[in-house]
Formats: C-alpha cells, sequence, structure tokens
C-alpha cells in the first residue's frame, strides 16, 4: 500500500495542494519552519486515524475563512487502488469515505490509509499521559485486531452515552437512572473486557520488538533494555468494578473505571520511562514503539504502512540520527526537514514545500 497522489484543499495554510508521491523510497519535503510541510504529514495521517497526530482540534485544520477542508488520497493497493477522502468540518461530525462509501470504523480506515508517523510531538507518548499510549495500541489494533477494533470504536460510543447519562442525573441515582446504567454498565463491561484483552495481547507481541529497536536506537548493540505492561484500571470482573464505581460516577459525572483509564507502563532498565528517563531516552523509547508497531503490521498482513517522519533529525543527536536511519525498513516514506539530513539517507524525491499550494 502506497499513497501516489495527495489533494488538500483549504486544509491548514493550503488553498489548494496536488502532491505526487513515489510508491517506493523517502520523498523529502524541505522549506522553513511555518511553512506547512508538518500539514502535508498531518493531512495523511487524518486519513486512516481520524484525528490530527498534532493533537489538534477540526476547526484547527480548516483553513480560516473556510467552511470545511478536504483531504483525498489515491493509493496504490495489493489488488486495486484505493480512494480514502475526508472532509474536516469546524464544527460537527467530520465525514470519511473510502472508494466513495462513507466509512466510520477505524478497522476500514486504519486498512485503507495505513501510516506510521514519527512527530517531535512523539515525546508526550512515553513522557505525558496515558491516553497517547492507548492511542497507540487502538491505532495498531486498528490494522491488526479486526476484534479489538470492533470493541474499541464500540467502547467509545458507550462511554459517550453513558457518560452523557451520569451528567443528565444531576449526581441523584433514581430507579430510571439506575435502570439505564445497569444497561450501559453491562454493555461497557461486554466491550471493555474484549478491547482489554486486545491491549494485552498486542502488548505482548510487541515487546521484543520495541526491545530491540530501542537497543539499536540507543546503540547497545542486541543488548535488551525495555519492558512494556499493560495495566488496567480495575480489579477482578469489569461489571462489578462498574456497580462499585457507580456512586462515585454519578457525584462526579464521568466514567472512572473502564478500559479509558488504562495504561502501557513503559521501562527502561527497571525504571519507569516517563518519570526516570532522560528526555533522549524517551525519545528513543516512542520511536522504538512506533518502528515496533510498524513491523509488526508488516509481518502479519499485507499492508505496508506509510512512514511519516516529521523533523525527527532535529530532535534526535547525530548518533541516534544514523542509528534511526538505519533502522527505518524499505517501502515509502515521507520526510519533511527544515535543515540538511543526515548522511545515510536514501531521497527519491525532493519537494519543496513553497511549490505544493496552487493558490
Amino acid at each position: 500500500m502506497s499513497v501516489r497522489h495527495l489533494e488538500l484543499a483549504d486544509f491548514r495554510i493550503f488553498h489548494a495542494a496536488h502532491i505526487d508521491l513515489e510508491s517506493d523510497g523517502t520523498t523529502v519535503i524541505t522549506g522553513p519552519n511555518g511553512t506547512g510541510k508538518t500539514s502535508v504529514l498531518e493531512a495523511l495521517a487524518y486519513l486512516g486515524t481520524r484525528r490530527s497526530f498534532r493533537g489538534a482540534p477540526p476547526e484547527a485544520m480548516v483553513r480560516t475563512g473556510a467552511e470545511s477542508a478536504i483531504v483525498r488520497a489515491e493509493l496504490e493497493g495489493v489488488d486495486s487502488p484505493t480512494l480514502v477522502e475526508a472532509q474536516i468540518l469546524p464544527v460537527g461530525r467530520s465525514r470519511t469515505r473510502v472508494n466513495r462509501k462513507s466509512v466510520n470504523g477505524r478497522r476500514e480506515l486504519g486498512a485503507a490509509a495505513p501510516c506510521t508517523i514519527f512527530s517531535p510531538e512523539d515525546l508526550v507518548i512515553v513522557s505525558g499521559g496515558p491516553k497517547g499510549r492507548r492511542e497507540v495500541l487502538d491505532d495498531a489494533l486498528a490494522v491488526l485486531d479486526a476484534e479489538g477494533a470492533r470493541a474499541a470504536d464500540e467502547t467509545d460510543r458507550i462511554l459517550r452515552q453513558r457518560a452523557a447519562l451520569l451528567r443528565q442525573s444531576g449526581g441523584r441515582g433514581g430507579e430510571e437512572i439506575a435502570l439505564t446504567l445497569d444497561v450501559w454498565d453491562q454493555r461497557l463491561a461486554d466491550a471493555g473486557k474484549v478491547l482489554a484483552a486486545a491491549r494485552e495481547r498486542l502488548v505482548a507481541d510487541l515487546d521484543p520488538l520495541v526491545a530491540s529497536a530501542y537497543s539499536h536506537l540507543a546503540g547497545m548493540g542486541d543488548e535488551v533494555l525495555t519492558v512494556q505492561r499493560y495495566v488496567r484500571s480495575w480489579d477482578g470482573d469489569l461489571l462489578h468494578a462498574l456497580a462499585a464505581s457507580r456512586r462515585d460516577d454519578l457525584r462526579r459525572g464521568v466514567n472512572t473505571v473502564g478500559p479509558h483509564r488504562d495504561d502501557l507502563l513503559l521501562e527502561i532498565d527497571g525504571r519507569e520511562a516517563r518519570t526516570h528517563a532522560s528526555q533522549g531516552e524517551q525519545r528513543c523509547l516512542a520511536l522504538a514503539l512506533r518502528l515496533g508497531v510498524h513491523r509488526l503490521i508488516r509481518a502479519r498482513t499485507p499492508l505496508n504502512p506509510t512512514l511519516l517522519l516529521d523533523d525527527v533529525f532535529s530532535e534526535l543527536d547525530p548518533a541516534r540520527s544514523r542509528a534511526l536511519v538505519a533502522e527505518l525498513p524499505a517501502g515509502q516514506a515521507l520526510l519533511t526537514t527544515a535543515a540538511p539530513l543526515p548522511e545515510g539517507i536514501q531521497v527519491a524525491r525532493l519537494l519543496p514545500v513553497q511549490s505544493l499550494d496552487d493558490a
């Protein structure tokens, strides 16, 4: 799977952009900071994940003064070409289509436009809260585990409905509220247990791949120093945990227990990476986690995700930059940079960012 053509309309600073890409090798987008290089990668990543890897809300991705943004990509698939399109609305629900048919599930989108993103913001995967780590796992499930992906979508939907009910209750648990919560709790327990189990299996499969990638990125040869462990936010049966937390949920008006509160614990040499690793170690570990997911997808599916590399060399020292280049698998890659490339990277095409906008 590779992207042959990308079109942007009213996305970020672009009025209209048409970009042809090499199906194999690295296309480098060059230009000064603030000229839209990262926006190109953000648009491609949005097609497969329905969100900005920069953490931006939909309205930030729509050009000022425009009613919506359009992102359209033509991909060369294993059997036939695929067209993936997204309309991003500043208010309301954005829409995504695959071959002209509306698609909402993460499984379909992840398979239609698979990608692996490296960016300076990846540091927060290790140093920040659990949400970023859960998103890495759920994005991987979208292309690796159909049951897990469905459970992730279902869990998100149930959590939204349950949270709305908790807010409407005003902290009062009357009979009608209790009966409705019973229904949502059972559904959340069913979907949540499937999702947590899928994440746990994924973490176990990723652990050796991440450990190997980290050792090489950090210049440690084959020495394995990393450990990953999935940590649930409840003990025992999820349905029982939801019943025990109901009073607190009603009082606070939020869902306090479930897979949306789980975490991925990352350790380096017995130290929790989030609190005890240096920034360089954290960045290497975040890159290793992305590489591990990429390799697992390539090993278990016919998909070959596009690598999106956003200014990563500016955040790495020369030794780690060379190690990253050596670790990159073959296939299609898009790389942005405002500085000269480190030695050792093979470039298929150079694209000045100023040449992309047709306006």
